[in-house]
């Protein structure tokens, strides 16, 4: 009677143990593949730990931090053509050159984050900066482009920061096999196209209307300049913008971030042809940089180019526009708002919104590159503190381009 009312009891007793030891090797073995993937993707990361030598050499003449919270950092899209298919872009001319630049701000609340693309062919005071041989290259007045090819990843921050007076924070650097991947990995970002796009030079032959591009259809149609529009870089430095608004948007809308099997590729392909400042070259360091990103909505992603214009001694390069260039940048440095409008056309008057963030009315217009324009003039009058910001034309990642 004892062992007949007490065999189930233990009967459950023994599978209660068996199901918690079963329990204990499965969590076991899915620690150790988060383990292991944890340490790949680590490893994936290349950390420049000779361009943060430089800075910290340079640390006395670097803008100061303002604003607490507020992260700056600088994007850096290396033209080097190494990796499968690469080739097709052309030859590395004697190294790579920063084929896209992007200033990237993050607010303090981590409520916006606003990308503003630099364009390559800016003439731009490029410092004294160290050549990879060791040798100096000595300051000189050139093409912005030329200080990443010069001197990598520290002569551009170093370029960024004198010409913004902003403290770059972080710097990272994506090549193009890297680019690649990450579209793969998000199995295509879809784009609205208005026209059909035939460039053989960039092996591209799309319908118009709504497609998804693949990796490499992706490069193709962010680089491709000739076939497409004008032919400006203000029109690719566009597309490219809105391109990682998509990105982004897909991201989110397949909840990539929130999916830990549909994640693991897009960071493997990110990390593993990814090279950044050390305090980043880590996902412990990744990690604490976008984890206060997780409520930024894509209605909050802005993206715009700085206001330029053609270079008077030479119409194919810029210049920037002030006092327009000078207002973003002071923007950016007290981490307030930036106000951009998709309906502002590029050589269109800078125009107001109605609240007060110590900036005056600006009347005057600058052109983006698609026109030729006269070389800006000066305001007469000091800015007031109870004027209102100017707007600048761009876009947000929230916006279709076919709606």
């Amino acid at each position: 009677m004892h062992g007949t009312a007490g065999g189930p009891p233990r009967r459950r007793r023994r599978w209660v143990r068996r199901s918690a030891l079963g329990l204990a090797v499965l969590a076991l073995g899915t620690s150790g593949l988060g383990w292991a993937a944890y340490e790949k993707l680590n490893s994936n990361l290349t950390a420049d730990r000779d361009a943060a030598s430089e800075l910290a050499r340079y640390e006395r003449e670097r803008p100061p931090v303002l604003v607490p919270g507020a992260q700056n950092i600088l994007v850096i899209g290396s033209d080097r053509r190494s990796g499968t298919g690469n080739g097709r872009y052309g030859r590395d001319p004697g190294g790579a050159r920063s084929d896209t630049a992007i200033l990237l701000h993050l607010a303090a609340d981590r409520r916006t984050a606003v990308s503003v693309s630099l364009p390559r062919d800016l003439m731009v005071d490029v410092p004294d900066c160290r050549r990879p041989d060791g040798s100096r290259a000595g300051a000189e007045f050139t093409m912005f482009n030329h200080a990443f090819a010069t001197g990598g990843s520290a002569c551009t921050v170093r370029t960024v920061e004198k010409l913004t007076d902003i403290r770059i924070d972080h710097f990272m650097v994506v090549d193009f096999n890297g680019f690649k991947k990450m579209v793969d990995a998000l199995q295509g970002v879809p784009v609205c196209l208005k026209e059909p796009i035939d460039d053989r030079a960039a092996g591209l032959k799309l319908p118009a209307g709504r497609v998804t591009l693949d990796g490499e259809q992706a490069l193709g149609y962010v680089r491709a300049r000739k076939s497409l529009g004008n032919g400006s870089d203000t029109e690719r430095m566009q597309r490219q913008q809105l391109f990682l608004g998509a990105l982004a948007d897909k991201a989110r809308g397949d909840d990539v971030l929130l999916n830990p099997v549909k994640l693991y590729p897009v960071l493997d392909a990110a990390t593993s042809s990814l090279t950044t400042d050390p305090a980043l070259a880590n996902l412990r360091g990744l990690y604490q940089l976008v984890r206060g990103l997780r409520n930024l909505t894509t209605e909050h992603m802005q993206f715009l180019t700085v206001p330029r214009t053609p270079y008077p001694g030479d119409v194919n390069r810029d210049q920037l526009v002030q006092p327009a260039a000078g207002d973003l940048f002071e923007l950016l440095r007290r981490d307030r708002p930036v106000v951009v409008s998709r309906g502002l056309p590029a050589d269109s008057p800078a125009k107001t919104n109605t609240t007060s963030d110590g900036f005056r009315d600006r009347t005057e217009s600058y052109d983006n590159g698609m026109s030729a324009g006269k070389p800006p003039v000066a305001p007469a009058l000091p800015p007031r503190a109870s004027e209102p910001a100017p707007t600048f034309p761009g876009n947000t990642a929230a916006q279709d381009v076919c709606g």
